[in-house]
């Protein structure tokens, strides 16, 4: 199919459904000659009500750094209602007749469009954004929080590779994303080289599975002084089918060096990776995990609980002396949400959440919140 005959399809299709005739089961589709593309996404609402303290962000997720510890929470105010639709997603895919796949795939989070997905994949090489190849979505639990349980495997977010993928196995080189602390201030490392992944993913009857492995290189380089070190991580994340009606899941990681890997640790996402001592990097470690189960009620409705835990193992910069006491220790949260759909590609869902953050000295805080959510796909 020429360009520009492939334009028009598009521009035509978009046509349609700005008029209101996008009302079909899947995305929607145009092709000829060969080429297929598809446009895909749904419109999002989202609406938390935090019972005890503040700690809605965009897409009304909760966030550990937004829970007060120590003193601060017994001066907190109660009851804060927040609503958006920056979740709000669209993309596109396309196929050429030699089977060369395109993804350009955007939302609105925070608040302006942001790529998610940019990158072309043929027989098995992919270039572009996608999902890390340090990640899986077999063990994870439904739930309507964004940004989910604490302790999921891997980097659950999107960055640039180079990925090849045969059978059950896949290896990228991915842009690094590491840093460090000396106790004053949080610093990105230096991007000397790619992090290196490997994933083993397949399934067996009712049992899906997933392991995979990283190392990174954390560096910094002043001009004046440098030093370097390697961090490493893995994790294993597993489903099982318990009849028809009930899945059990749950996955379990660890990092050494590796912190930015650990889902939701630190501050919300990913803790450092080492400290700085003397101008040498030590390595900090951190593990976590998380199990739920999820229920089909049948008639459109399902029901899922999951809790989520990560610890970071802050013990060696305390005793060095590092000013590490307000940092997040442990993080750890459960949801339970229960979700129907009232006709074909629609979604409605209410959830119940609970945060509890522990820091280094000893403080913690907790909060509970409620979430509603309304999703039409198309």
């Amino acid at each position: 199919m020429k360009s520009n005959a492939l334009r028009l399809a598009v521009r035509a299709t978009t046509a349609a459904m700005v008029l209101g005739a996008a009302s079909q089961a899947s995305a929607i589709e145009v092709g000829s000659n060969g080429y297929t593309a598809d446009i895909y996404g749904y419109a999002r609402f989202n609406a938390s009500y935090d019972i005890d303290e503040d700690i809605g962000i965009s897409t009304r997720a909760g966030a550990f750094s937004a829970i007060n510890t120590g003193a601060a929470e017994d001066n907190e105010a109660t009851g804060y209602f927040g609503a958006d639709a920056v979740q709000t997603r669209l993309g596109v895919r396309a196929t050429s007749p030699e089977g060369v796949k395109v993804v350009i795939e955007g939302d609105f989070r925070p608040g302006t469009l942001r790529l998610r997905h940019g990158y072309g994949e043929y027989k098995g090489v992919l270039l572009g954004q996608t999902w890390s190849n340090f990640n899986s979505f077999v063990g994870n639990t439904t739930t309507l929080d964004f940004d989910s349980l604490a302790g999921l495997a891997g980097l659950q977010g999107r960055i640039a590779q180079a990925r090849y993928t045969t059978g059950a196995l896949s290896f990228s080189a991915e842009e690094p994303i590491t840093s460090f602390t000396d106790g004053a201030a949080t610093t990105d490392g230096k991007q000397g080289l790619p992090t290196l992944t490997a994933r083993f993913e397949d399934s067996a009857g009712g049992l899906s599975y997933s392991a995979a492995a990283l190392v990174q290189e954390v560096s910094y380089d002043t001009g004046t002084a440098d030093d370097s070190m390697v961090g490493y991580a893995a994790f294993a994340a597993a489903k099982m089918a318990l009849g028809d009606m009930m899945t059990l899941q749950g996955t379990v990681s660890y990092t050494d060096g590796a912190n930015s890997y650990l889902y939701r640790s630190g501050e919300n996402f990913g803790a450092e990776d080492a400290y700085l001592l003397g101008g040498d990097l030590e390595s900090i470690a951190g593990y976590g995990g998380s199990v739920g189960v999820g229920m089909d009620l049948g008639g459109g409705r399902s029901a899922n609980i999951g809790y989520g835990l990560v610890t970071v193992d802050w013990d060696d910069a305390e005793d060095d002396g590092i000013a590490v006491g307000g940092k997040s220790e442990t993080n750890q949260n459960m949801m339970a949400n229960y979700m129907w759909t009232p006709v074909k590609n629609v979604m409605m869902g209410v959830e119940y959440a609970y945060f509890k953050r522990e820091n280094v000295n000893g403080d913690d805080g907790d909060a509970s919140r409620i979430l509603f959510a309304g999703q039409y796909n198309f």
